[in-house]
This record gives structure tokens, sequence and C-alpha cells, in this order.
């Protein structure tokens, strides 16, 4: 495995717990780390950390605020 996979490992929990749930990938990346930025992607999509996802969380945050304020008034 390469370093900079071992690095990300180590660096990143939520990659860390990714790769450990989903240990087919140990083998892609022993092989070759072009497939770092493949996982990566999975995880985003899994743990919802793209940006639409964040946007959404956003919005539904804003609009709980807005209804306990317009509760408030």
């Amino acid at each position: 495995m390469d370093q900079v996979v071992i690095n990300k490992l180590k660096t990143n929990p939520r990659f860390r717990e990714y790769i450990r749930y989903n240990s087919h990938w140990y083998k892609y990346l022993n092989r070759n780390s072009k497939y770092l930025k493949e996982i990566e992607e999975e995880m985003k999509i899994k743990y919802k950390l793209t940006t639409p996802d964040r946007l959404k969380k956003i919005s539904y945050n804003i609009e709980l605020i807005q209804t306990i304020l317009q509760i408030l008034q």
C-alpha cells in the first residue's frame, strides 16, 4: 500500500471507518492507489458529505430555526 493511502487512513477517521466496513476496497488500494479518489467519493455519498447534501442540511436547519422563531412570536 502506498504511503499516501496509509497517511489518509491514519489521518481521516471517517475514511478509515468506511474502509473497515467495506473491506473489499483494501484489495484495490493494495494494487493501485488511484482508487483512492473513487473510495473517497463513495464515502462522501454514504456519509452524506457531498455539497448538495450539506446544502440540504443547512436548508433544513434554517427552516427549523424559522419555525421555532414563528412559534415564539
